[in-house]
C-alpha cells in the first residue's frame, strides 16, 4: 500500500483537546507528543524555531489550554526535544549560509566545505549523514548548550509541560545531558526526562542524566517472542533478565516499555494480523516492570509497515475500529491501576520453557502470578503458590488441580 507522506492531514492540538474524554476512557495518564515546534515538514523533526508552536497545530495559548485540561483530568504531557539537529531554516544555520565563516554561529555546526551546498551531498554534518534538511548541532559548543537549555526551561515555565522526550539522545554528549537534567529538575522537580536510545542505555541511566528511556530492547524481545515466535520462552526470559540486571531497580520501574512507535512497524503488522499474539504481548507489557507505552491507534488495531506507513491517520470511525481490542487494553490498564503489585512489585520468573512464560509480582505481602501460553498447543505445568488464586483476566479457561495448571493454547492468565 502506498502512503502519501508529504501531505498535511489537519491534526492539531485542538484535536487532542477534543479527545481528552477518549483518553480518559482508555485509562491513560500521560501523553508524549512528537515535535510540535515550527517546521516545514510533516514529521517536524527539522525544527525552524524552538520557541514557536507550528501553526499547523496551534499556538502557545492552545498548548497551554491542552496542558491545563490534561492536568485537570490527571494526564501529564511530555514534549519532544530535537536537540541533536535543527532544521535547514533554523535562524543560526541560515546566518551561516549567508555569512559563511563571518557568521557568529559558524561553529554551531560542522561545515566541511565552504560555501555550503546541499547537493549532491551536504557539505556539512547532518542527521543520518545525508539528510540535508537536518544540520547537526555542535552541542559541545557552550553557546549552543545555553540556547538549547533555555529552550528546555522555557517550555516548562511557559506552558507547564511535565517533561521531555529526547530525540537521538545517544548522539549528544553526556556533559550536555547532565546540565540538561539540572536545568529541567530545577524548573520542575518531578518533570520526567526520557531518552531515545535504541540500544543498551546504561551509560545514561546512572541518575545524573535521564530518568528513563524508550525501551527498544524490550520491544525487540516481544517482537521475537510474541509476534514472530522465532525464540522460545527460555531465550526470551534470558533477554528480559539481562535487561533487568543492567539497571537499578528504580530505573527499571521507570522504563518506557513500548511494542512499537512512529519509527517502527506496527506490532499487529509484525504479528501478520494475528490479534491473539498481540494480546499475549500486551498481557506481558502491562504486567511487567516498567511503564506501558501505547502508540496511538494500536488500541483499535491499526496496522502499518515501516515509516511512514506506521504513521497513518488515526482511525476514529468505530465501525473500522477493533473495539474488542480497545476493551482489552482498557481491562489491562484497569488491572494495573487496581493492583499495586503490577506497578511496584518485585519480579520473579517461575517458569520459562517452550512457549510458556510465568512470573510473580509481589508487593507488601500481596502477589500476582502471570502465566502466558504463547503457543498453539495445550500445556500442563507445575507451579507452586497457585492454590486458591483466581484468574482476574478472564481471557480463557484455566484448570488448577493442586500445583498442576492446565493451559489453553494462545492464552494468558493473571492469578490473584
Amino acid at each position: 500500500m502506498y502512503i502519501k507522506y508529504s501531505l498535511f492531514f489537519g491534526g492539531d492540538i485542538q484535536g487532542i483537546i477534543d479527545k481528552i474524554e477518549y483518553l480518559k476512557d482508555l485509562g491513560i495518564n500521560a501523553i508524549y507528543m512528537t515535535p510540535i515546534f515550527l517546521s516545514p515538514s510533516t514529521h517536524k523533526y527539522n525544527t525552524s524555531d524552538y520557541y514557536k508552536i507550528d501553526p499547523h497545530f496551534g499556538d502557545t495559548n492552545k498548548a497551554k489550554e491542552l496542558i491545563d485540561k490534561c492536568h485537570k483530568n490527571g494526564i501529564r504531557v511530555i514534549f519532544d526535544a530535537v536537540f541533536n539537529h535543527c532544521g535547514y531554516d533554523f535562524f543560526a544555520f541560515q546566518d551561516v549560509i549567508k555569512n559563511g565563516r563571518d557568521s557568529k554561529y559558524w561553529d554551531w555546526f560542522n561545515v566541511y566545505e565552504w560555501p555550503i551546498k546541499t547537493t549532491p551531498v551536504p557539505t556539512y554534518e547532518a542527521f543520518a549523514d545525508h539528510e540535508w534538511r537536518m544540520p547537526k548541532l555542535m552541542t559541545k559548543n557552550p553557546d549552543v548548550q545555553e540556547y538549547l537549555l533555555n529552550v528546555a526551561e522555557y517550555w516548562i515555565k511557559e506552558v507547564d509541560i511535565d517533561g521531555w522526550r529526547l530525540d537521538v539522545a545517544n548522539e549528544i554528549d553526556h556533559h550536555f545531558w547532565r546540565r540538561f537534567r539540572e536545568i529541567v529538575k530545577k524548573a520542575k522537580h518531578d518533570a520526567i526526562i526520557v531518552g531515545e536510545v535504541m540500544h543498551d542505555a546504561s551509560p545514561w541511566l546512572y541518575g545524573d542524566q535521564f530518568d528513563s528511556v524508550m525501551n527498544y530492547p524490550f520491544k525487540n524481545a516481544l517482537v521475537d517472542f510474541f509476534a514472530k515466535r522465532n525464540i522460545d520462552a527460555k531465550r526470551f526470559n534470558t533477554i528480559m533478565t539481562e535487561q533487568l540486571m543492567r539497571h537499578m531497580d528504580g530505573v527499571n520501574r521507570a522504563m518506557l516499555n513500548l511494542i512499537g512507535s512512529h519509527d517502527t512497524e506496527r506490532f499487529l503488522t509484525m504479528c501478520n494480523g494475528m490479534v491473539m499474539r498481540m494480546k499475549l504481548a500486551l498481557v506481558f507489557q502491562f504486567t511487567y516492570i516498567g511503564v506501558p507505552y501505547i502508540y496511538y491507534g494500536d488500541e483499535v488495531g491499526m496496522v502499518g509497515g515501516y515509516d511512514p506507513d506506521c504513521r497513518r491517520c488515526m482511525i476514529w470511525n468505530e465501525e473500522k475500529q477493533n473495539l474488542k481490542l480497545f476493551n482489552f487494553y482498557k481491562k489491562l490498564i484497569s488491572l494495573r491501576k487496581e493492583n499495586e503489585e503490577l506497578r511496584y512489585g518485585t519480579y520473579k520468573t517461575l517458569y520459562a520453557r517452550d512457549g510458556i512464560i510465568s512470573f510473580k509480582r509481589e508487593y507488601k505481602g500481596k502477589s500476582i502470578i502471570v502465566i502466558i501460553n504463547n503457543s498453539s498447543k495445550e500445556h500442563s505445568i507445575l507451579l507452586n503458590g497457585v492454590q486458591g488464586k483466581i484468574d482476574i483476566l478472564g481471557m480463557g479457561k484455566i484448570k488448577i488441580k493442586g500445583k498442576i495448571i492446565s493451559l489453553e493454547p494462545n492464552c494468558a492468565y493473571i492469578l490473584k
